[in-house]
C-alpha cells in the first residue's frame, strides 16, 4: 500500500492537504481519502485591478515607488534607468496624463501631500549626481519647489541638513514633515521636520535596541498620532508619539522572516498594509487600538509571482486602493478593495 499526500489551492491560498492510501488490486487501482483538517477564517480584502494602468508600455525602467494624490485622482510613479522619464503621472482609471523628468536623479521614495489648498508631491532622491542625497517638493507638473538637505553630498550633519540616501518620507496635511533616512548609507534615523523645515525632534543611532534603526525604509501616520517606522534590517516595526518623538513600542511577531519595507493604513485605519520585499508578498495587519499598539495580527495575506519584488506602496486615502511599485517586476499594480470571507483550510 502507498501513501502519499496531495495538496488542494486556491487564490493562493492552501485549501486542503489529503492523504491518499492506495490500494492495488488486480490492474484496477482503489483510491481511499482520509485526511484530517482545522478551519480557519482569513478576510479576502482586496483584488488585482487587471485593468490598471490601461498601457503598461509606459513604465521603461525601474519603478521604484508610487504616491496618490486622492483629492484629484492622480497617480504618481517614480521609476529609474538612463535617457527615461523618471516621473509617470496616471489617473486613478489608469489613463496615461503626462511624464516629467526635471532635477530627478535616482527616486527612492516619494509622497503626495493633497488637501483642497496645496497639490505637491515629493521626492527622495538617492542619486550620487548633482542632484542627489536630497528631499526634493514638486508642484503637480514638475517644477522644483523646495530642495532639502546638501544637493549632490551626501553627510550626516543636521546645520545644513545632510541626508545620504534618504529612503522615503510622510508629509502631515499640517505641513510637517517625517523623513527616514538611510536606505544603506551613512544614517539610520527619522527626523520630523517643521512646515518651515525646523528640526522639531529626531532619532539618529543604528542599532536594535528601541528608537535605533538599521535600514528604516518607510514611514506613515495613524489617526491617534502615532508614527510608524518599517525598520527593515531589524525586521520589526517602531513606533512613536509624533508630537515628542517618545518611544511607544515595536511590532516584530509578523514578520520573522523577513522586514517589512513599506508601511501605510487604510482611510479607516482599520488596518496597515505592509510590503516584504524579498517574499513578493503583501500583509494586512489589524490596525492597533487606541492608547496602545497593542499586538501585531496578520488578518490578509497577498502572496505575489516569485522575484516581483514590492518595494513600495501607497493607499489612496479616499478609494482605499493599494499600488504597489515592484522593482522586480518593473510595473506598479493596483489593488481595490472589496468585502467578502473566505474559508481556508490548515492542516
Amino acid at each position: 500500500m502507498a501513501r502519499f499526500w496531495v495538496c488542494l489551492a486556491g487564490a493562493g491560498i492552501f485549501l486542503a492537504c489529503v492523504v491518499l492510501h492506495e490500494h492495488f488490486y488486480g490492474s484496477g487501482v482503489l483510491m481511499n481519502f482520509a485526511f484530517q483538517v482545522s478551519w480557519r477564517t482569513e478576510k479576502l480584502l482586496y483584488r488585482l485591478d487587471l485593468d490598471w494602468p490601461h498601457y503598461s508600455e509606459y513604465f521603461t525602467g525601474t519603478t521604484f515607488c508610487v504616491a496618490v494624490d486622492s483629492v484629484n485622482g492622480l497617480v504618481y510613479v517614480a521609476q529609474r534607468g538612463d535617457n527615461i522619464p523618471k516621473v509617470l503621472v496616471f489617473t486613478e482609471d489608469g489613463y496615461f496624463l503626462r511624464a516629467w523628468n526635471y532635477t530627478v536623479d535616482t527616486p527612492h521614495g516619494m509622497f503626495a501631500a493633497s488637501t483642497p489648498y496645496e497639490q505637491s508631491v515629493w521626492i527622495t532622491d538617492v542619486g550620487s549626481g548633482s542632484y542627489g542625497h536630497t528631499v526634493k517638493k514638486y508642484n503637480s507638473v514638475g517644477d522644483l519647489v523646495q530642495v532639502l538637505g546638501t544637493a549632490g553630498k551626501k553627510g550626516t550633519g543636521l546645520n545644513p541638513l545632510q541626508f545620504d540616501n534618504p529612503a522615503e518620507l510622510y508629509v502631515e496635511d499640517t505641513g510637517d514633515i517625517y523623513i527616514v533616512d538611510g536606505d544603506g548609507g551613512l544614517n539610520n534615523r527619522l527626523i520630523k521636520l517643521s512646515q518651515d523645515f525646523m528640526i522639531l525632534w529626531l532619532h539618529g543611532e543604528n542599532g536594535t535596541g528601541p528608537a535605533k534603526f538599521n535600514i528604516p525604509h518607510s514611514v506613515t501616520l495613524d489617526s491617534a498620532g502615532r508614527v510608524w517606522v518599517a525598520d527593515r534590517g531589524n525586521k520589526r516595526i517602531q513606533v512613536f508619539d509624533k508630537d515628542t518623538g517618545e518611544w511607544l513600542g515595536a511590532w516584530s511577531s509578523c514578520f520573522t522572516e523577513e522586514g517589512p519595507s513599506s508601511v501605510r493604513f487604510t482611510p479607516d485605519r482599520k488596518y496597515l498594509v505592509v510590503a516584504q520585499l524579498n517574499l513578493s508578498r503583501l500583509l494586512v495587519l489589524a490596525g492597533p487600538p487606541v492608547g496602545s499598539i497593542g499586538d501585531c495580527s496578520v488578518v490578509s495575506t497577498i502572496q505575489l509571482a516569485d522575484q516581483v519584488l514590492p518595494h513600495l506602496l501607497e493607499v489612496d486615502q479616499k478609494t482605499g486602493a493599494i499600488y504597489v511599485a515592484e522593482i522586480g517586476a518593473k510595473q506598479v499594480q493596483k489593488f481595490v478593495p472589496f468585502s467578502g470571507y473566505i474559508a481556508a483550510f490548515s492542516t
